[in-house]
C-alpha cells in the first residue's frame, strides 16, 4: 500500500526539475499524476524553459511507477488552457485530491533595474499562475467533497528578501498570504492548503549564467559553478550547497498524505536552515 493509493495529483511546471521530482515521488506512493508545463521558453529569462521533450519524459517516469498520467503543454498564466488540463485529467483518473502548484520562474537585477516586462512575467507567472491554478481546482475538489492538499511552492524568498529578486520575492510573498487565506476559505471543505519554502534547489534555475553572477558580483570574469557552490552554500547552516528536488518532494509527500491530516495555514521551511542563519 503506497500512501497516496487512489489520489490524483495535479502538479504544474512538471517537465523537469522539482515538479517532475514531484510527479514521480508522488506516483511512487501510489498517486496518478496530471502533469503540466508550459515547454517554450519565457522572453527574458537568462535560462531555458523545459521543452515537450521534457514533459514527455516526466510522463514516461510516472508510467515507469505503475501509475497513470496525463501530460499536457498549459501556461499557468493561461486559466482556460489549466482548466482543460483539468477537465481532462479528472476524466481520465478521477478527482483531483492534491495540487502541487510548483511552476515558477525567476530573473535577477537590482529592483530599479527591471524591466516592466521582466517585473510582469515574473508575477504573472509565480502569483497569479499559483492562483489560476487553484481556481480551476478548487470547484472540482469542492464538489467531489473528498478533502484534499494543496501545497504552494514558495521560497526561501517568501520569508525574506533577497537582493536582486524583487518580483520574484514580491511575488513569493504573495504565495504566502494566498496560502493563509486559502487555508481559511477551504478548511470547512477538509481541504488543508500549506506551502513550502525551499532554500535554492539543485535545477536549472540556480545553475546558470545569470544567478551565478548575482551571487558571486565581484568574480573577474565568468563566474565558476565551483564559486558558486562556495557562496550558496554559505547562506545554509547545513553544510551543503542546495537541496536537491527530492529533498523538496520528501515534504511535498509529506503534506499530501494523511500524515499531515490536520496541517493547514503552514509555512514550511526546507531550507538547510537558510531562513535562520
Amino acid at each position: 500500500m503506497g500512501r497516496l493509493d487512489g489520489k490524483v495529483a495535479f502538479i504544474t511546471g512538471a517537465g523537469r526539475g522539482q515538479g517532475r521530482s514531484h510527479a514521480i515521488r508522488l506516483s511512487q506512493e501510489g498517486a496518478d499524476i496530471v502533469a503540466v508545463d508550459i515547454c517554450q521558453d519565457i522572453d527574458g529569462l537568462g535560462y531555458e524553459m523545459a521543452n515537450a521533450t521534457d514533459l514527455d519524459e516526466t510522463a514516461r517516469l510516472v508510467e515507469e511507477s505503475g501509475r497513470k498520467v496525463v501530460a499536457r503543454v498549459a501556461d499557468v498564466r493561461d486559466a482556460d488552457a489549466l482548466a482543460a488540463a483539468v477537465e481532462e485529467g479528472r476524466s481520465a483518473l478521477g478527482p483531483i485530491d492534491i495540487v502541487c502548484a510548483n511552476a515558477g520562474i525567476s530573473d535577477y537585477a537590482r529592483a530599479w533595474e527591471f524591466s516592466l516586462s521582466q517585473w510582469q512575467n515574473i508575477l504573472d507567472v509565480n502569483l497569479t499562475g499559483v492562483w489560476n491554478t487553484v481556481r480551476v481546482v478548487v470547484p472540482g475538489m469542492i464538489e467531489a467533497g473528498n478533502g484534499g492538499s494543496i501545497i504552494l511552492t514558495g521560497s526561501l524568498a517568501a520569508l525574506k528578501g533577497i537582493p536582486g529578486t524583487a518580483p520574484y520575492t514580491a511575488a513569493k510573498f504573495g504565495v504566502r498570504g494566498l496560502m493563509e487565506t486559502l487555508a481559511h476559505e477551504l478548511g470547512e471543505y477538509r481541504i488543508r492548503v500549506n506551502a513550502i519554502h525551499p532554500t535554492n534547489v539543485n535545477t536549472r534555475m540556480i545553475h546558470n549564467p545569470t544567478i551565478y553572477r548575482l551571487f558571486v558580483p565581484d568574480a573577474d570574469g565568468e563566474v565558476t559553478p565551483e564559486a558558486f557552490r562556495e557562496v550558496s552554500a554559505a547562506m545554509n547552516i547545513l553544510p551543503v550547497p542546495w537541496a536537491e528536488p527530492t529533498d523538496i518532494s520528501d515534504a511535498v509527500l509529506f503534506l499530501a498524505s494523511d500524515e499531515s491530516r490536520i496541517i493547514t495555514g503552514v509555512s514550511l521551511p526546507v531550507d538547510a536552515g537558510a531562513k535562520i542563519k
